[in-house]
């Protein structure tokens, strides 16, 4: 049973409460809903398009196996798409007030092949609470050979982790569609984060089953009826849709939280981490190229991330008004908002965090353990 993580406000501060008064207010003073508005429905039209018409595209117009390729790349933009623009709020309740539905708009997740409530438990319940706490936040803990907390442990090879992390980047999409919703069920009943009875449990099990065969069936089977194509060649398209998008969505991900200056605090001896959960979120959590429209629209503000961490329920469409309130408040209370500027000042702190961690660096771990 894994140690109870507490989060203990020693400072009795009263950041979050005065930050959430603000941001309340903003929607109060805008007349607005913090859910989705009619910009939010027509991308989430956008990112869906992205995916289902070149598929349909592929079925019906009769290309040349080139043009068929080019279209299932364009598919993994739009996998990536729908995995950070569309069910990514769906699934925290932040689409719309009504449960039914976000239920109906996180089914995007399920039709291209992942399942929700395992996604939930690793994401909003496990990721969103103990963000860069190693052993809980399973999104930075060792993976393979691939070392992303310096509470991880440590091998040689790792030195050369900078070079093949990108190759098991491409990968996480392909995993979680074919292996990992299972190996995760499983675990989750293991570590107790399923609590259903036996016959719920064989539910989501079946839920899980029945889904996948009918993602493998348009995916893999309709292709090789209807259009008389080889596995290999249906293959080559569908790994070159999922390596693209495992490849963005890995990355996307990581410049929020493996980048410098976020911190990977532990709990003491009793599970405590001495630190008000809202803090915790900013010192683990960093933005980037928050001025760059074109990312922030198709990262579905995922570069908002420290914004999104705070207020998971409401839309992305509203971080970019309601960072400056954040920024400032946080100035006022003296607490750090993390920021790179561009893309790629972002992606090269990564690099560097990833090289650091690969060669056990000494100092980063004195840094990184001061802080918890």
């Amino acid at each position: 049973m894994k140690q109870k993580i507490k989060f203990i406000n020693k400072d009795k501060t009263q950041f979050f409460n005065t930050l959430k008064e603000r941001v309340d207010q903003y929607f109060i003073d805008n007349k607005i809903s913090q859910h989705a508005n009619g910009k939010m429905v027509f991308k989430t039209i956008v990112m869906l398009s992205l995916y289902f018409v070149p598929y349909i595209l592929i079925m019906t117009m009769g290309y040349s196996h080139l043009v068929m390729w080019l279209l299932s790349l364009v598919m993994g933009l739009g996998l990536a798409g729908i995995g950070m623009s569309v069910m990514h709020d769906a699934n925290h309740g932040a689409y719309s007030s009504s449960q039914f539905i976000n239920k109906m708009v996180a089914m995007s997740l399920t039709l291209v092949g992942g399942d929700n409530k395992n996604w939930r438990t690793q994401h909003n319940i496990l990721h969103h609470t103990y963000t860069n706490i190693s052993g809980h936040d399973r999104d930075i803990d060792d993976k393979v050979i691939m070392r992303f907390s310096p509470h991880g442990k440590y091998w040689k090879i790792q030195r050369l982790q900078v070079i093949y992390v990108f190759l098991f980047y491409s990968i996480m999409s392909l995993y979680w569609t074919t292996a990992k919703d299972f190996v995760q069920y499983f675990e989750f009943i293991k570590q107790g984060h399923n609590r259903e009875n036996t016959a719920g449990k064989l539910k989501t099990l079946f839920t899980i089953i029945f889904w996948k065969l009918v993602y493998y069936t348009y995916i893999f089977v309709l292709p090789i009826t209807i259009l008389h194509l080889s596995f290999g060649q249906v293959f080559i398209g569908f790994l070159s849709l999922h390596l693209l998008a495992g490849l963005i969505l890995s990355v996307v991900f990581q410049l929020a939280h493996v980048v410098e200056n976020t911190t990977f605090p532990m709990p003491d001896a009793k599970g405590n981490i001495e630190n008000e959960w809202a803090i915790h979120q900013l010192q683990t959590t960093a933005d980037f190229a928050k001025n760059n429209p074109v990312i922030t629209y198709y990262v579905g503000g995922l570069n908002y991330q420290a914004i999104h961490h705070l207020f998971p329920r409401v839309c992305h469409v509203h971080y970019p008004e309601i960072a400056p309130i954040v920024e400032q408040t946080a100035k006022e209370f003296g607490v750090p908002y993390l920021y790179n500027e561009s893309f790629w000042k972002a992606f090269a702190s990564h690099i560097r965090i990833i090289s650091r961690l690969g060669k056990n660096d000494t100092t980063f771990f004195a840094i990184a353990n001061s802080m918890g």
